[in-house]
């Protein structure tokens, strides 16, 4: 089997798009699955230089191969698609009309983003099977940013390209919903991405604690993603407010990187609250320092707007840390229905109600920490994953139903809110 996976780009400042398609076509390769990855020499949108790789050929890249075609670059001053955006293309076109039949099968990672819906569009013409990876933009809160321009793009474009696919890769049950709300009803897989395991860090709660200067009783809650209004660390922060005039005992540790503007609001928002005593912002971590913060913290909370599946609190769950999530986190299923963490509101009060119960309670941080180190094992195994998307590409080569992934009878379609278990 010789399967392409379709990507806008693979740049490190993409952050898990690229981690998670890496880490895919590796476990497919251990499969042996002929996988590659055609995408663009994309790298980020704040004015970097593009990636500096050979064009026009199949290279090894991170230890995967990989076709890069040059990025349209408009003139300087002018912006087309920021972020993860357009990225338009006209090298990878005329290759995916002259390729596209080469392989049995398309994986498509994203909608709104035009790599992925030339192969959709190529891919239909030529009469070869894709798939297409919703990657959390069919999320209420995702439509609802730039509305206009993706009602617009939908109705001429994607729901053509979503409705013709073979199938539709959703990371959690919520996210297949979404699917369906969108008015889709192409067949679905459930799968959810992988984690890799945590490299050990002995003592990591006595070393974190040196590092940042915090008392060795002081429980540690971590906040580590993206410092942006999405994400809603300015809620963690309102919760904690709480806890602190209730007298509870704890040091806020927000990790991650922002834009100046946002990071300027955070910190006088931490002032103004009384907070600076109790709160480090370490910035971007990686490495052995992301690992620390991981094993060395007691609690770990994201309340954030929307995520399809959010790899940061998958890490969180395999590095044995209880998690504090909102259900607009779509694996706040898997995290209610294994026990995981806590799945509440995304308002001051209920947050606050929920990290006051296991700031007080060590046993229960205990109990849902194991459990989540059970849950990454079992479920979020890169091997495990491929294994099963193997499996799915020879169901839709052969015509036949989707397998469900393992354990997905457990979850639930509606997450029950609840801080008591």
């Amino acid at each position: 089997m010789k399967v392409l996976h379709i990507i806008p780009s693979v740049s490190p400042r993409r952050g898990g798009p690229t981690q998670v398609v890496l880490n895919l076509i590796k476990c497919l390769r251990e499969q042996g699955i002929d996988a590659e990855i055609a995408t663009t020499n994309d790298n980020g949108s704040d004015g970097l230089s593009p990636l500096d790789v050979p064009l026009n050929q199949r290279i090894e890249y991170e230890k995967v191969p990989v076709w890069f075609f040059e990025q349209f670059s408009p003139p300087k001053g002018v912006q087309i698609g920021k972020d993860k955006g357009f990225v338009f293309s006209a090298p990878l076109t005329h290759w995916l009309w002259q390729h596209i039949r080469d392989y049995d099968i398309l994986d498509n990672h994203y909608l709104f983003s035009y790599p992925c819906t030339c192969a959709g569009a190529i891919a239909r013409w030529q009469k070869v099977p894709y798939t297409v990876r919703a990657m959390g933009q069919l999320t209420p809160w995702a439509l609802s940013q730039s509305r206009l321009k993706k009602q617009i793009y939908s109705f001429l474009i994607e729901r053509k390209n979503l409705a013709r696919a073979a199938a539709i890769h959703c990371t959690s049950i919520g996210e297949a919903e979404d699917v369906r709300n969108f008015g889709i009803e192409t067949p679905t897989a459930v799968l959810p991405l992988g984690v890799e395991p945590p490299i050990f860090r002995p003592a990591a709660k006595q070393k974190i604690r040196e590092i940042y200067g915090i008392a060795p009783p002081t429980p540690i809650v971590l906040f580590l993603s993206r410092l942006h209004y999405k994400k809603r660390p300015d809620l963690l922060l309102r919760s904690l407010s709480k806890l602190a005039d209730r007298n509870c005992d704890f040091h806020l540790i927000l990790a991650g990187s922002g834009e100046p503007d946002y990071l300027s609001y955070l910190n006088n928002l931490i002032s103004s609250l009384n907070l600076a005593t109790r709160t480090s912002l370490p910035g971007f971590v990686s490495g052995e320092d992301k690992d620390l913060l991981l094993q060395g913290a007691d609690i770990f909370v994201l309340p954030s707007f929307s995520e399809n599946f959010g790899i940061a609190v998958g890490e969180a769950i395999a590095s044995g840390l209880p998690v504090i999530v909102t259900p607009d986190i779509q694996i706040s299923q898997e995290i209610s229905a294994f026990e995981t963490g806590l799945v509440v509101e995304g308002e001051v009060e209920p947050l606050a109600n929920a990290i006051a119960q296991l700031l007080e309670s060590p046993e229960k941080r205990q109990k849902l920490g194991e459990n989540g180190k059970r849950l990454a094992s079992d479920r979020y195994s890169w091997q495990k994953i491929g294994h099963h998307l193997a499996t799915v590409y020879t169901s839709i080569l052969q015509q036949q139903p989707i397998p469900p992934y393992p354990d997905n009878s457990k979850l639930r379609c509606s997450t029950v809110l609840e801080t008591e278990k």
